[in-house]
C-alpha cells in the first residue's frame, strides 16, 4: 500500500501503536458476517455467495492484521500461543470423527498400508491432510455414504492457517521490506500453480494452491495492522481493487466448472476476488471499540462467534449433516407422513437451516469450552460477553 509512495525495496518500519487497546468491533463483525456466510453456504450450496461475500479471503485477512499485532512481541512465543489455542478444538473434534470413521467400517490399513499411521497424525498437528474415507458406511444408513468427506472438508483452512502462522515472522519481516512484492507474490504463484500451468499432485499441490490463493489476504492484514492504507488515497485504493476484482470474474467467466460461478473452483479468480474484496472492506475499515447503532443489538451474537469462531468453523458441516436424519424423523409422525410430506420434502432445506443454529448452540456448551483451556481462560459456557 504505502509502496505507492516510496520507492521499491525501501523498508516499511513498523508504526508506532496507536488508538485505544481491545479488539476491534468491526474485525470482529466482519468474522462474524464471514461465519455465518460459511454455514449457510454449506446448507444451501449457492455458488454466488462466495462472490457476494468471500468469506475465506475475508477471514485470512483478518487472521493475518491480528497476526502482525502479535508479532510484536517475541514471534516463537506467538507462534505457539496461536498453536496452542488451535490445536486442542481440533483434538476433541478429531476424537468424535475418526471412531466415527473406523465404526462406520474404514479399514485404512488394507487400503493403504502402513503409511496410514503417519497420515493419522495429521489430526494431532495438521500441517498435512488428515486422511478420511471417500466412503464410509452405508448409502441408506443414518448419514450419507459421502459424510466423511464432507466432516473433514473444512480442515484444510486449519492446515493453512497453520502454515500461515508458522510462515508469519519471515512473511512480515519481507513486506516491511518490499511490500508490493510480498503483497503480489501469492497471487503469480496461483497463476502458476492455480491454473494447471504447473502441476503438483496430491496433498502438497492442494496445501500450496490454499497457501497462495490466500497468501495475498494474509499479507494484507499486515498492511491492514501498519496503517498502510492512509498512506493512499481511498478513491485510487478502490479503483485498483475493483479492476482486480473485475479481473477475477472476467478470468471466472472462461473457468466455469460444474458448479458455475463457484469461485472455490476457480483458484485464481478466488484469489483476485478476494484481495480485491478485502482492500474495499479494510480500506474503509472504522475502529470500534463498541458497535455502533441498530449494529449494538448483535453485539453478544459477535462475542459469541469470535469466542467460538475455532469450534463452529469445525463442527459446522458435520451438524449440517446430522440435521437430516432428524428432519427425517418427522415422517414417522403419522400426520406429517399422511398430510405435510411434500410441504417437509419442499423446505427440506430450510428446516436444515432452522435446525442448525440450535445444534451449533448445544455444541458450543458441550466443547466450546475447550477454546478457553487452549487459551488459558476460565472455561466458559456460553461467552457472549455478558456479566
Amino acid at each position: 500500500m504505502s509502496a505507492a509512495t516510496v520507492p521499491a525495496g525501501t523498508p516499511v518500519a513498523p508504526p508506532a501503536a496507536t488508538g485505544k487497546p481491545g479488539r476491534d468491533r468491526y474485525l470482529d463483525l466482519l468474522r462474524t458476517i464471514a461465519l455465518v456466510r460459511v454455514v449457510i453456504y454449506h446448507v444451501f450450496g449457492w455458488a454466488w455467495l462466495t462472490i457476494l461475500f468471500p468469506s475465506m479471503g475475508v477471514m485470512f485477512a483478518l487472521a493475518g492484521s491480528l497476526m502482525a499485532r502479535s508479532l510484536s512481541r517475541p514471534a516463537l512465543g506467538v507462534i505457539r500461543g496461536r498453536i496452542r489455542r488451535l490445536l486442542p478444538p481440533m483434538w476433541v473434534f478429531a476424537l468424535v470423527v475418526v471412531p466415527m470413521m473406523f465404526a462406520l467400517s474404514w479399514q485404512p490399513v488394507k487400503e493403504e498400508g502402513l503409511w496410514w499411521f503417519v497420515k493419522l497424525a495429521w489430526y494431532v498437528f495438521p500441517v498435512g491432510a488428515p486422511p478420511f474415507p471417500w466412503s464410509s458406511g452405508d448409502r441408506a444408513g443414518l448419514l450419507e455414504d459421502t459424510w466423511a468427506v464432507q466432516a473433514a472438508g473444512p480442515l484444510w483452512y486449519i492446515r493453512a492457517y497453520l502454515w500461515f502462522v508458522i510462515a508469519s515472522p519471515l512473511l512480515l519481516r519481507a513486506f516491511r521490506k518490499l511490500p508490493w512484492a510480498t503483497l503480489l507474490a501469492p497471487l503469480g504463484l496461483t497463476a502458476v500453480i492455480g491454473t494447471g500451468l504447473v502441476t503438483i499432485p496430491g496433498e502438497t499441490g492442494n496445501a500450496l494452491s490454499d497457501f497462495a490463493v490466500f497468501g495475498s489476504c494474509w499479507v494484507l492484514g499486515f498492511a491492514h495492522h501498519d496503517g498502510l492504507f492512509k498512506d493512499v488515497p481511498r478513491y485510487l485504493t478502490v479503483s485498483v481493487a475493483s479492476i482486480i476484482m473485475g479481473f477475477g470474474l472476467w478470468w471466472a467467466s472462461g473457468h466455469l466448472t460444474a458448479d458455475g460461478w463457484d469461485l472455490n473452483d476457480i483458484p485464481l479468480a478466488q484469489a483476485t476476488w478476494s484481495l480485491g474484496f478485502c482492500v474495499i472492506l479494510l480500506q474503509y475499515a472504522p475502529s470500534w471499540q463498541e458497535l455502533p447503532g441498530r449494529l449494538a443489538r448483535f453485539d453478544r451474537l459477535v462475542t459469541l462467534a469470535n469466542n467460538r469462531a475455532v469450534t463452529i468453523y469445525l463442527w459446522h458441516n458435520l451438524l449440517i449433516l446430522a440435521t437430516i436424519p432428524l428432519i427425517d424423523l418427522l415422517w414417522e409422525i403419522p400426520y406429517v407422513d399422511a398430510h405435510l410430506g411434500s410441504a417437509v420434502e419442499a423446505g427440506y432445506t430450510l428446516l436444515m437451516t432452522l435446525l442448525i443454529w440450535p445444534l451449533l448452540a448445544l455444541t458450543i456448551v458441550a466443547v466450546g469450552w475447550v477454546e478457553d483451556v487452549a487459551a488459558k481462560r476460565r472455561p466458559r459456557l456460553w461467552p457472549d460477553g455478558r456479566r
